[in-house]
């Protein structure tokens, strides 16, 4: 491997609780794609070449096989437990038994304690791994207050135990926001969202900011290697779009790497995957050097245009509409 990044030059975020994390994470889920081994082979290679964020989840299927990655690391004192931030998520069958979620992420990971911890979607509905994405599972239901405040507060326990240092919450809506966070008992630290330069989210973006809740970025890169029963005809490829096309000519590098800089630029933390040396490593190097130039990230913000790639349509209840009905667009949470 050449070009490795000192971890120390990589720029960070401060959270709310004053803790310092990097500013890009490495995404892991690939597991329509690629198998667990291409991918841990990938967390192997990052965390050589400098990264020392990870998201994770139990749902990828690849936990385990990152936990061995992890636990090589720390024999062969390439780095410290303490020197990774670790994301992993509650899955939605598991929203009543968080802990024993929670309990085997950890196993898995091979880590003692997970840094952030994720309620991964606010609803408890369930669907089998690789399904279609006309897939139902008809005991789905909506959106409750009640159920997510109990899901959030299991990991608040794990919080004071130490098993969980931070919370986290993710493809939230600003109403299911402002029913939940006056009943939380310790605020989230950071939110994943959908976030590209074609679905900038700002309204969201700049709630999150406002409470004082890091925004995480998921599909940064409009997400071109996304599962095929996500993608639609209506999708736009942020990458492919003349704008983005110029702005990476004129810095000489792919429009993937424009796209991260307008991610650090604009506030949230992208977490990127790939399992291509050349692609994460570049990734990586984007945030060390070259920023966009004000009137770059003006062009960059005319992008938006409403491009949602993940719709959720699995998760949708008997009696719901459609997948719009996920996103409470009307300004309300859809029962």
């Amino acid at each position: 491997m050449t070009d490795l990044i000192d971890p120390a030059m990589v720029p960070k975020k401060k959270l709310y609780t004053g803790e310092e994390i990097p500013c890009v994470g490495m995404g892991t889920f690939g597991s329509d794609r690629f198998t667990s081994e291409e991918v841990s082979g990938a967390v192997a290679g990052a965390i050589r070449g400098g990264y020392r964020m990870f998201d994770c989840a139990a749902c990828y299927g690849n936990e385990d096989e990152i936990g061995e990655v992890f636990q090589s690391a720390f024999d062969a004192g390439t780095v410290t437990r303490k020197d990774l931030f670790i994301m992993t998520k509650v899955w939605n069958d598991m929203h009543r038994k968080v802990r024993e979620a929670c309990t085997k992420s950890i196993q898995d990971l091979k880590c003692d304690y997970v840094d952030m911890y994720y309620i991964h979607w606010p609803f408890p509905n369930y669907h089998a791994p690789h399904c279609d994405v006309d897939s139902r599972n008809p005991d789905s239901r909506p959106f409750s207050v009640d159920e997510f405040v109990d899901t959030y507060e299991q990991i608040a326990a794990l919080k004071k135990e130490g098993l969980v240092r931070n919370i986290g919450i993710s493809n939230m809506t600003i109403p299911k926001l402002d029913a939940v966070l006056p009943k939380l008992s310790v605020k989230p630290a950071a939110c994943e969202l959908e976030c590209h330069v074609c679905f900038q989210q700002q309204e969201l973006f700049d709630y999150l900011v406002k409470e004082g809740i890091q925004p995480v970025g998921f599909m940064p890169l409009g997400s071109p290697q996304r599962p095929e029963r996500d993608m639609c005809a209506e999708d736009v490829a942020d990458l492919q779009t003349p704008t983005m096309k110029e702005i990476a000519q004129a810095h000489g590098v792919h429009p993937a790497i424009i796209a991260l800089k307008w991610a650090q630029k604009h506030g949230q933390i992208p977490i990127p995957f790939s399992v291509h040396e050349n692609e994460y490593m570049s990734n990586l190097k984007a945030f060390t050097e070259d920023p966009l130039t004000d009137e770059e990230m003006e062009r960059i913000s005319k992008l938006e245009c409403g491009n949602r790639l993940v719709k959720g349509q699995v998760f949708l209840w008997p009696g719901a509409d459609d997948w719009h009905d996920l996103w409470d667009e009307n300004g309300f949470i859809v029962e």
